[in-house]
């Protein structure tokens, strides 16, 4: 949601730096966007090129900038609509001073802020929520010695989540950055031959230029020159922030011979999973290290488990209810982070709370754990994709999953490394509270080594997907079956095939079709069903019968000796022998290759789904 980047070097004959904005926003594109913008500060002033609709465009129209400072940005809109008037940058320009601003997030109190400077002579341009920050800063600079001083001035009055990068025309070869719950980072020019400094929203925008990286804390407030970098806290005392080198390749955000990046991401799971369960891999015992030296004291008294999550990691939490209640015999709420917040829940002694996220940036995520924080919660987890982000730093133990980026807006491999992550929580809990035994213990740690292998397989069915999506073109309406721990994963087949089919679906426990939905049912409504050979497959193959007596017609992803049977109305794909309770983490891959290919058959740009972003630091 959103992307920020900026550059200044000591020279636009040393280092142009309008090339790298540009290609910076395009390694952001993934995070969703409507509109893109870019300023670059000269000697003569602030010069702004703005452009709704793709970078491309915006990169046509600034194909002759040359400049040493610029910050660009790519909008997704919460205030006000897709126009111009509405993209980033903002400027405020008066009484011969620019100031220029690029902003994620959302400033909460903007229209307490607007009616002041309006009193001030402020014109307001547009109806974002960023513009206010442009003439705060404005209003501060013409009262400070410096930019610095007065973006800090400024930030003490913004109420909300943001992170900014400011440019001003008196403040020639300098950004200032700040970051108050959304994430911003620096980039350290790596070429000995050049003086450059960068920041950015995301790392992947900054490996064409450098891999050295310093994560902003909340509260920093950082100036950017060619040949230093200052940052203060949020008490404006100086302070050192530590740099880090990033193992993300500019190879792992390339395309390669794929589609899309959700086709190649479908089929970089196995890679994924094997290398989120890289340790236990070669391992004879599971260790409760895995998740941090303070794990086992933990893991010995938890005596209840809050899962927080939002969208497909919500999903994934409700797998993990299944796992957690059934293998280490521990109760679990999962609940909707954006929800659990504005409700008066009650939080019991020695409850562990398991915190889940991609991007390790989630606005509701972390403010639903600042939330069991302040109700009296001990104890958090973080189980999320990126090193160093704001989820993984405000947690006591943490797991990373290793699924490298993920571009594609709809996820497809960060939820099966976390269903990868939570069953090894599963395992390692249910060891420190005495309910796995060593022979338990062994089988588990077999099927996972297996898992990548047994992915591997599935993913050669795509042929098989593809064809069945032909037949879901024309639908405007699909409904999704599973029972027991297969319930959370229709969910998840729901959520894909809405997200970038935009066709309307709904997932169901199968054994609440006689409880309403069944009225929706008829030819043309296509059921999809997960029929793993469990437990279960008899009671669902009932549900699918009262499907079939309404004329409906049935998808179904069966397993080898489930009894099901393809037949006029009848559609059945097998995956293969049932993966017991790893069998969610399979069963998933076939719903999303059949919503990547019903998209794509409709001519959806598959990648950047309609009014999504990736990564939503905003409540």
């Amino acid at each position: 949601m959103c992307g920020i980047v900026g550059a200044v070097s000591v020279s636009s004959s040393q280092r142009n730096v309008a090339p790298v904005l540009i290609e910076g926003l395009k390694k952001l594109e993934y995070r969703g966007y409507d509109s893109a913008g870019l300023a670059i500060s000269t000697p003569a002033g602030i010069q702004r090129v703005r452009a709704v609709g793709r970078v491309a465009e915006l990169e046509r129209q600034c194909a002759d900038l040359l400049a040493s400072t610029g910050i660009a940005h790519t909008r997704w809109a919460t205030h006000g609509g897709v126009t111009a008037a509405n993209a980033h940058p903002h400027l405020s320009e008066r009484e011969g001073l620019g100031i220029c601003v690029v902003h994620n997030g959302i400033i909460e109190n903007h229209e307490a802020l607007r009616t002041s400077l309006q009193s001030q002579g402020y014109v307001f341009e547009s109806e974002t929520d960023t513009e206010v920050i442009a003439h705060l800063v404005h209003q501060c600079r013409r009262s400070t010695k410096s930019l610095l001083e007065a973006v800090q001035a400024a930030r003490s009055r913004l109420e909300g989540a943001y992170a900014i990068a400011v440019i001003s025309s008196a403040d020639h070869g300098l950004i200032v950055g700040a970051r108050q719950g959304a994430p911003l980072l620096l980039g350290l020019g790596e070429d000995p031959r050049q003086a450059e400094n960068f920041l950015a929203s995301d790392t992947s925008a900054l490996l064409q230029v450098t891999r050295r990286i310093v994560y902003l804390e909340d509260g920093d407030v950082a100036e950017l020159q060619s040949q230093a970098i200052l940052i203060h806290d949020a008490h404006n005392q100086p302070v050192t922030r530590k740099a880090i080198t990033s193992t993300l390749s500019a190879d792992a955000v390339a395309l390669g011979p794929y589609a899309h990046y959700m086709q190649k991401e479908i089929f970089e799971q196995p890679g994924a999973i094997a290398a989120t369960l890289e340790e236990v891999m070669g391992a004879h015992a599971l260790s409760t290290t895995l998740f941090g030296a303070e794990a086992q004291t933990s893991f010995q008294h938890t005596r209840q488990i809050l899962i927080l999550a939002c969208g497909t990691s919500f999903h994934a939490g409700m797998v993990a209810k299944y796992w957690l209640e059934s293998v280490a015999r521990i109760p679990v709420n999962v609940e909707i982070a954006s929800e659990y917040r504005y409700r008066d829940a009650v939080m019991l002694p020695s409850t562990l709370v398991v915190t889940i996220s991609q991007s390790g940036e989630t606005a509701d995520t972390l403010a639903a754990l600042q939330y069991a924080i302040r109700e009296g919660a001990m104890e958090s987890l973080a189980i999320c994709n990126v090193p160093e982000s704001a989820l993984t730093r405000a947690c006591g133990l943490q797991f990373l999953t290793r699924a490298g980026p993920e571009i594609g807006v709809a996820s497809t491999k960060a939820f099966t490394t976390q269903l990868a992550a939570l069953f090894l929580l599963t395992l390692v809990l249910a060891k420190a509270q005495g309910h796995l035994s060593q022979s338990q213990e062994q089988e588990a740690l077999t099927a996972l080594r297996h898992l990548p292998a047994a992915m591997a397989r599935i993913l050669t069915a795509e042929p098989e997907f593809k064809s069945w999506a032909q037949r879901f073109v024309g639908k405007h309406h699909a409904l999704f079956l599973g029972r027991g721990i297969h319930y959370p994963i229709a969910m998840e087949g729901a959520l894909k095939l809405k997200e970038i089919s935009y066709i309307h679906a709904e997932a169901y426990a199968a054994g609440e079709l006689k409880h309403g939905p069944l009225a929706l049912v008829d030819a043309d409504m296509p059921v999809v069903a997960v029929a793993p050979n469990d437990q279960l497959v008899e009671k669902l193959k009932s549900n699918l019968q009262e499907v079939r007596a309404r004329g409906g017609e049935l998808y179904i992803i069966a397993d080898e000796g489930s009894g099901l049977s393809a037949e006029n109305g009848v559609h059945v794909i097998r995956l293969g022998d049932h993966a017991g309770l790893l069998s969610p983490i399979l069963h998933v891959v076939p719903l999303q290759l059949l919503a990547y290919h019903v998209a794509l058959a409709r001519g959806n740009d598959v990648d950047k789904p309609r009014n999504l972003a990736k990564s939503v630091t905003v409540e």
